[in-house]
């Protein structure tokens, strides 16, 4: 046997580099790419071990349609537009020469009875942007091959060759030549076995444009992305491509550690690596290391079992107070050698002692810009801490061909695992050096919308949209939802009660603590019940909307229906209690907030015509809206709207939601308008679904500067809310206005621990957030910390002096044996306030140790009447 050696390692480094550019959509061919003079790449399936996926120099579409078998890549459906793109090089130039070559064999009789297709190779293949990513997921280009009855397509033409079908086996050769600036190419069809040849061209003429871009495999049959039936169509072997001058860059790689995703949390850190199908490799290891010393230390090693392809690691007692490299590595054997890729990354020093936290806002992300260079490039120009992914990382459209709702569950897992990876190869920059949440939404685990019935089955005897959704629970199988759930969450702080719900699906509700900031995160979706199961009959609801317009939903505002469900309000109640570890402040990580903010035009009862709405010009008001009533928003059931409000606002907690696609700053308000917390719901990254809202108000004096639609409002659902900003899309007058005029963006929240305030920023999209004008009209706002609650509060309990601290302590207000509130202490002299008159107990807690005091029960007052002062001792 002969031993093994280390070939070759490969550290997987940034793709987008920290510099600033011309902004807007950047021309990253010039850094990501190096010249390099006579390339000749060859493909090296034949000595890698069989495996669901084709290799890391590889793109394939669909990840689930490319495999190694048997030392050859196969294309293991029939199937519309199948292609395997190079990532390593592309052809940047006008007039280099050109060698391709491939061995291709027949795997399915059956092609040669389809009509239309073609098998063999892309040149030039080009995506929306200047980015080989791009081009990788949504490349055409100028295709060269075989179709099913034999003719030979290059380009537009097609070439009798005297075959009336594919050969069971040939190989195809491509050369170009070039004289005086113009090219032709000769393409010849060669017996692979005899080496003898079946047929040549003559040379045809080509346009240089053509050939500039990625390269590819094609293995197409049939005329729309619906013929993908379950059998292996082509296999190809020893792909070839040569030149004296293309552009190569060996660590364009993606793969097989394609990202990681981190928190700490109270001295547990916590990893999830997301890896390529490498779990058939014997003997593959994955380590996880951290350098200390200038060394790498081992930390643990694994290797790939899991469906979702992701490792989970956890390490406790991380008291490390510096920044810490890790790496992720991954060992294959291929061939007599063992290929060693690295992923490396920064464990943050968690930044305990600065006034201020960072938060970078992320939700609801449509493929309509990726790669999405633009996000990370202006991230970096703003200092954060930390990002939340919000839901939404994908839909079911992302990269094309839908989604794999039935069929084999592995080829399910890895339709998911394509868009999940898209998701991390634009935005694992951000996240790379930094700690995230990340929390999936309905579309990510393939629903338009979700009421998940705490773990119920969907019915989809009636299909898988509308009717299936309607009814209640997860279309998809539990173990593919946990699948989902593993490799998206598995890096938060652990669940904190990870009891399974109906039909064994996992939770992962949870609080995590960084830096001073508790932070509750929710599952909106998984406990909510279903409007159809609880509604009348009448309402005929229809995908979470009322279509009887004489129905009058606010009067069904207290019936017996779940938000949050028991579990999560019993766990916030405990969480508004819990300032352990010296926690300064506290916000609520969701999908969506508690109110609906949004409108449609009168008398539309569904929200099919979102796409199609009219976009405005900046500073042009709608009329003739009206609230909606979508029951996918947390607005209903409004009773338990209500109840949620009520707990977080107790922790003068500030609430930070995506999936509305709409960014918005509120407050909440109960019986009364601005009874409860902020909220922030984050513009979406690219925004499928641009919603809009422009109550009916006295619009005469509206401007952009003194919009008419801030101020108090009532949704749909009859829940009070105080407006102070949205994001409304309006028309930029650039292309493509699918990026431009959906306001598209995201959001930055920065807790300020020292003066106990809350800044939002929201940025729209492709404008540099150093200009003033970077941010949707209404932004910046900055709130108080207790204005979550006590914003009109007009009534004092006794002056508070604390005496000889060394950490601010906890106070408690009660008032009938119930919480009221819980907050730190921000100062050394404090007056804590009250809503109502009334006698209220004042506990202080000592979170250091545990324990507390009481300080008895007094009354609230008008400030001049109040003249108490309690002295807190240590």
């Amino acid at each position: 046997m002969k031993r093994r050696t280390y070939i070759k390692t490969i550290t997987l480094g940034s793709l987008l580099p920290l510099v600033n550019s011309a902004f807007g959509f950047i021309n990253t061919a010039h850094h990501l790419n190096k010249t390099t003079n006579n390339v000749s790449f060859k493909s090296n399936w034949h000595n890698w071990p069989d495996m669901k996926w084709a290799g890391p120099e590889y793109w394939g579409n669909r990840l689930q349609d490319w495999e190694i078998n048997k030392r050859k890549l196969i294309c293991s459906v029939t199937g519309f537009n199948r292609t395997l793109h190079a990532l390593t090089l592309q052809n940047r130039t006008n007039n280099t020469p050109l060698h391709i070559s491939t061995i291709i064999t027949k795997l399915n009789a059956n092609i040669d009875y389809i009509e239309t297709g073609c098998v063999g190779i892309i040149l030039g293949a080009k995506g929306k942007f200047s980015d080989f990513r791009s081009a990788a997921v949504f490349g055409k280009g100028f295709e060269v091959g075989l179709t099913p009855q034999g003719q030979l397509k290059i380009g537009d033409i097609y070439i009798n060759t005297g075959l009336n079908r594919i050969p069971d086996s040939f190989k195809l050769d491509f050369n170009t030549a070039i004289t005086n600036s113009s090219t032709s190419a000769v393409v010849q069809i060669i017996n692979p076995i005899t080496n003898s040849l079946i047929y040549e061209t003559k040379p045809v003429s080509l346009d240089n444009l053509d050939l500039r871009g990625n390269f590819a495999l094609l293995a197409s049959f049939g005329k729309t992305q619906k013929t993908d039936a379950e059998q292996p169509s082509i296999s190809f072997q020893h792909w070839k491509i040569s030149s004296p001058s293309l552009f190569q860059k060996e660590d364009n790689v993606y793969g097989p550690i394609c990202f990681a995703q981190y928190t700490l949390h109270r001295k547990k850190l916590k990893l999830t690596a997301q890896l390529a199908p490498i779990e058939h490799i014997k003997n593959h290891k994955v380590l996880l290391e951290f350098k200390r010393n200038d060394q790498w230390i081992i930390e643990e090693e694994t290797k790939v079992i899991h469906s979702g392809r992701a490792i989970n690691f956890k390490i406790d007692n991380w008291t490390t107070e510096s920044d810490i490299p890790y790496r992720i590595s991954v060992e294959i054997p291929v061939g007599n050698n063992i290929n060693k890729y690295n992923y490396e990354g920064t464990i943050a020093a968690e930044p305990k002692n600065n006034d201020q936290l960072k938060v970078a806002v992320f939700s609801c992300n449509a493929h309509f810009g990726f790669p999405d260079t633009d996000i990370p490039e202006s991230l970096n120009k703003l200092e954060y801490d930390m990002s939340v992914f919000l839901g939404d990382q994908f839909y079911e459209s992302t990269g094309g061909f839908g989604a794999q709702y039935s069929g084999n569950f592995d080829k399910q897992c890895l339709d998911y695992l394509r868009k999940w990876m898209m998701f991390g190869w634009s935005y694992r920059e951000i996240f790379r050096h930094k700690p995230c949440a990340i929390i999936p939404d309905d579309h990510d685990v393939y629903h338009g919308n979700i009421w998940g019935s705490g773990g119920e089955l969907a019915d989809t005897s009636e299909g898988f949209y509308a009717s299936a959704q309607d009814k209640g629970g997860y279309k998809m199988s539990p173990e593919w939802v946990n699948m989902v759930q593993f490799t998206q969450t598995s890096h938060l702080p652990d669940a904190f009660d990870p009891t399974p719900v109906k039909n064994n699906i996992g939770v992962y509700y949870t609080q995590w603590h960084y830096a001073g900031i508790s932070f509750a995160i929710l599952e909106d979706r998984k406990f909510k019940s279903a409007p159809k199961s609880v509604l009348p009959k009448e309402a005929q609801v229809y995908n979470g909307f009322i279509r009887n317009k004489d129905f009058d939903i606010k009067q069904y505002k207290n019936l017996k229906a779940e938000l949050l469900g028991v579990r999560q309000e019993k766990f916030l109640e405990h969480w508004v209690e819990d300032w352990s570890d010296d926690t300064q402040m506290k916000a609520v990580l969701s999908q969506t907030n508690f109110t609906t903010v949004a409108t449609l035009p009168k008398g539309t009862l569904t929200d099919d015509i979102v796409p199609s709405l009219e976009i405005p010009e900046r500073g042009q008001y709608i009329s003739g809206d009206a609230p909606t009533v979508d029951m996918d928003s947390n607005g209903w059931p409004s009773n338990k709207r209500d109840k949620a409000v009520n707990i977080i606002s107790k922790a003068m907690a500030f609430h930070i939601a995506g999936d509305q696609h709409l960014g918005s700053f509120i407050q909440y308000g109960l019986d009364d308008y601005e009874q409860g917390s902020y909220a922030f719901a984050g513009p979406a990254l690219n925004n499928i679904w641009p919603r809009r809202f422009w109550p009916e108000v006295n619009s005469t004096n509206h401007t952009v500067e003194t919009p008419a639609y801030t101020g108090n409002h009532i949704d749909g659902f009859g829940n009070k809310f105080t407006l102070h900003a949205v994001g409304n899309p309006y028309n930029r007058h650039q292309e493509p206005e699918i990026l431009y005029n959906r306001a598209n963006g995201f959001g930055l929240v920065t807790f300020d621990k020292k003066y106990r305030t809350i800044k939002t920023d929201c940025y729209e999209r492709f404008k540099d957030v150093l200009q003033q004008d970077a941010q949707y009209p209404g932004w910046p706002i900055s709130v108080r910390q207790e204005d979550n609650l006590l914003k009109h509060a007009n009534f004092y309990l006794p002056v508070l002096k604390l005496l000889n601290f060394k950490q601010l302590p906890l106070l408690k207000v009660y008032q009938n044996d119930q919480l009221v509130y819980a907050q730190r202490i921000p100062e050394a002299i404090y007056q804590p306030k009250a809503k109502f008159k009334g006698s209220y107990q004042i506990i202080i807690v000592h979170t250091e140790t545990g324990k507390s005091k009481d300080y008895g029960t007094h009354k609230a007052l008008n400030k001049s009447l109040q003249q108490r002062t309690i002295n807190i001792s240590q």
